[in-house]
């Protein structure tokens, strides 16, 4: 992975050489903008209002506008010469425990890859004392000019860093919340407590942007000339007579969703007593293997032959869908590189 900033971790006196990576990465469809009775595209060319003409990048540099409209040109040479410690510096200030972070404040994320062989020492040293203390680093660093927060922990065997925003920056919630006193009974909050339960847990990395699989099924089609997917139809949903109603129908509606998609107690202790029966058989006819013992006259039935016609159709299905991955592929590919 590319870094995109070096310094070091200035930890009280000592000093971590480290690499800054992104630690995530955009999968949005990109589109571009096209002018559509010719497909052209639309291009935003960068001129200077004095010389009225296009300018090239190497010419371009930033500048402050001061109060009476003129420019100061800002070089990369003067924010340079900056005078605080955290221009190549992640200045650790505080070390608190991770549910004093409010994540309203999480910004970006980055891994902090040691740079060199003589930052593996001290960097084990701060990641083994982070993972000891149960607690999080907070840290000052300055990257795209400007100041900002940043919170350290550990993942896994690496060390990450949360940009921050500052707490200045995030809004009070005023106006937010319903400005009329209700009240909630217990029922519904008993209710509430189960429907949260039968949801239950998930694992994270089981969900997917059905979106964008969506999307790019409609580039797909589009580019190879074929019919676009229906949408699905809308259902209109039926009238709730109140919110304890509502509750049971989602507690009994998550109860056969997740029926369905879980085997029954009774087939689970039926396939868990079947799996030990399996491996007991295993077992015994290792051991009469080793004994010298004839293994039991009864012949399993031969598995069912594939047939050409078979292959042959899973096949061209395999090679179809190769051929749509492609496609999305050289699509995307297309988006990122106009």
């Amino acid at each position: 992975m590319r870094s995109i900033w070096n310094g070091a971790i200035s930890f009280g006196l000592v000093r971590i050489p480290i690499k800054l990576v992104n630690a995530t990465e955009s999968r949005t469809v990109l589109f571009r903008q096209i002018h559509a009775p010719d497909g052209g595209r639309i291009r935003h060319r960068k001129v200077c209002e004095l010389e009225d003409r296009e300018v090239a990048q190497a010419e371009i540099v930033r500048g402050y506008e001061d109060a009476d409209g003129s420019i100061i040109p800002i070089t990369d040479e003067d924010l340079a010469h900056l005078p605080i410690p955290t221009v190549k510096t992640i200045e650790i200030v505080a070390f608190v425990p991770a549910d004093r972070i409010d994540p309203l404040q999480l910004d970006a994320a980055y891994y902090l890859a040691a740079n060199g062989a003589r930052a593996a020492k001290p960097y084990t040293l701060l990641r083994e004392a982070l993972k000891r203390s149960n607690r999080v680093a907070i840290a000052k660093f300055a990257l795209y000019g400007r100041e900002r927060l940043g919170m350290l922990r550990v993942a896994g065997d690496a060390i990450v860093m949360h940009g921050l925003l500052w707490p200045d920056e995030v809004r009070a919630p005023e106006g937010v919340a319903p400005d009329a006193n209700v009240t909630i009974r217990d029922k519904e909050l008993d209710l509430a407590d189960v429907l949260m339960d039968t949801l239950g847990e998930i694992d994270l990395g089981d969900l997917h942007d059905e979106y964008r699989k969506a999307l790019e099924e409609v580039i797909i089609a589009k580019a190879t000339g074929e019919a676009l997917p229906e949408a699905p139809e809308p259902t209109a949903p039926g009238r709730i007579p109140d919110l304890v109603t509502a509750l049971e129908e989602s507690v009994r509606a998550a109860h056969e969703s997740r029926a369905g998609r879980e085997p029954a107690p009774a087939a689970r202790k039926a396939a868990a007593k079947k799996t030990a029966a399996g491996k007991t058989g295993t077992k015994k006819a290792a051991a009469d293997k080793a004994e010298g013992k004839e293994a039991p006259t009864g012949k399993p039935s031969p598995p069912a032959k594939r047939t050409p016609a078979g292959s042959a159709a899973k096949g061209a299905k395999k090679a179809a869908s190769g051929r749509r991955k492609t496609t999305a592929e050289n699509t995307a590919s297309r988006d990122h590189s106009a």
